[in-house]
């Protein structure tokens, strides 16, 4: 356990001595921002049915700063190591594959929460300007949250695999937020026309991750859910583990 700790402080550490993780965290405070003034602008004097923080969660801002930001997060996670040079080194270290693979996905996992932190400033200050509980409802917000977690931790853990496969930090950063848009072009799909779906309703609504975060926004906590992004993560992490496993021997 020490050896892991010691690589996810290294992972960490890496994160805030570049200017990446500091572009990061800026960008995704600027659209937080932006895009919950921009929704309250939209919204302003129209009668809606759904709170607001449930509406933002539901909305292309979110989906936008979390597709965006799991790329930049893990794309140097194995790229820069490979471009370094400094992947060997790791390697013929006695650490084993699954304890590295874990530990940047570990150290990916803690920054992307930390960036997501001040949204919690954020809903304060609105509930305090606009006297309205459901901005900090403790089941709304405390499900809110652990669907970015779970969602995030899906996101994160492609962009290790896609970091795994290439040298190239920008390659790695496309095909994370390809395999990103993906998913949520499927979630997409099937918030169409059901029936005209066929037998692929029932799956494409069961891995749809905007159903997802909708119900967890609004305090459904689906076992459903937790079984497939927890499954899903641990898919990706297998397939990374794999990648490393074989550049290893190469």
């Amino acid at each position: 356990m020490t050896v892991f700790f010691a690589l996810v402080r290294r992972e960490l550490g890496g994160v805030f001595k570049s200017w990446v993780g500091y572009v990061v965290m800026a960008v995704v405070l600027w659209q937080l921002g932006w895009s919950l003034l921009n929704l309250i602008s939209r919204l302003s004097g129209t009668s809606v049915t759904v709170p607001l923080p449930q509406l933002f969660y539901q909305s292309l801002y979110f989906w936008m700063i979390l597709l965006t930001t799991a790329p930049l997060i893990t794309m140097r996670s194995f790229a820069s190591e490979r471009a370094s040079g400094t992947y060997e080194a790791l390697m013929t270290t006695p650490v084993g594959d699954v304890q590295v693979v874990l530990a940047k996905f570990t150290g990916s996992l803690l920054f992307y929460l930390l960036t997501w932190l001040p949204l919690l400033g954020v809903l304060a200050v609105l509930r305090e300007v606009t006297q309205e509980p459901a901005f900090l409802e403790p089941n709304s917000t405390g499900g809110a949250f652990l669907g970015i977690l779970l969602i995030g931790a899906l996101y994160l853990a492609m962009g290790c695999f896609a970091s795994a496969l290439t040298r190239s930090q920008m390659v790695a950063a496309i095909l994370s937020f390809m395999l990103g848009l993906g998913l949520w072009g499927l979630s997409l799909s099937s918030a169409g026309d059901r029936p005209a779906l066929g037998p692929w309703g029932p799956v494409l609504d069961h891995i749809s991750v905007i159903r997802q975060m909708t119900d967890f926004a609004a305090g459904v906590i689906d076992s459903r859910h937790l079984v497939f992004l927890i499954g899903g993560t641990f898919f990706f992490l297998f397939l990374t583990t794999r990648v490393v496993e074989s550049r290893r021997w190469k």
